[in-house]
C-alpha cells in the first residue's frame, strides 16, 4: 500500500500542478460505489499517504494528500468524497482545506474540519 500511496501522491500532485481546479473538480466528482470504507481501510489509506506526505520532496498538503486518499479509496471500488472547505485564520486571512471521507467514515484531514465553512463536496451529495 505504501508504493501504491506514493504513486497516488504523485499523480494528484501532478494533476494539481498541471489542471485547472475546474478539471480537477470534474475528476473528484464522478461517483464511483456507495460502499463505505471500513475505519480499518481508511485508517491504512491514511496513514500511507499521510507517511508519504511528511516525505516527498514537492508540496503534498491536504490537497493533494485528499485527491491521493479519494484515487486509491476508488481503486478499491469504495466511496470517496473530497471536502472543500474554507475559514479565516487568527489574522483574517482566508484558509483553505481539504478533508476525504467516506461514507460516514473520515480518512483523511477530517481532525479540525468543523472549523472550515464547507464550500464544496465531490462527488456532490
Amino acid at each position: 500500500m505504501l508504493i501504491e500511496a506514493l504513486a497516488m501522491l504523485a499523480m494528484a500532485s501532478l494533476l494539481i500542478a498541471i489542471l485547472s481546479f475546474r478539471r480537477i473538480a470534474a475528476i473528484a466528482a464522478v461517483r464511483r460505489s456507495a460502499t463505505a470504507a471500513t475505519p480499518a481501510q481508511a485508517r491504512a489509506i491514511e496513514r500511507a499517504v499521510a507517511a508519504w506526505g511528511r516525505r516527498v520532496p514537492w508540496r503534498a498538503v491536504c490537497f493533494q494528500q485528499g485527491l491521493a486518499a479519494q484515487l486509491m479509496l476508488r481503486r478499491r471500488g469504495l466511496a470517496a468524497a473530497l471536502y472543500y472547505g474554507a475559514a479565516r485564520d487568527e489574522t483574517g486571512q482566508l484558509i483553505a482545506h481539504v478533508w476525504v471521507r467516506s461514507g460516514a467514515v473520515d480518512v483523511i484531514g477530517c481532525e479540525g474540519a468543523e472549523r472550515y465553512g464547507l464550500l464544496a463536496v465531490f462527488p456532490p451529495a
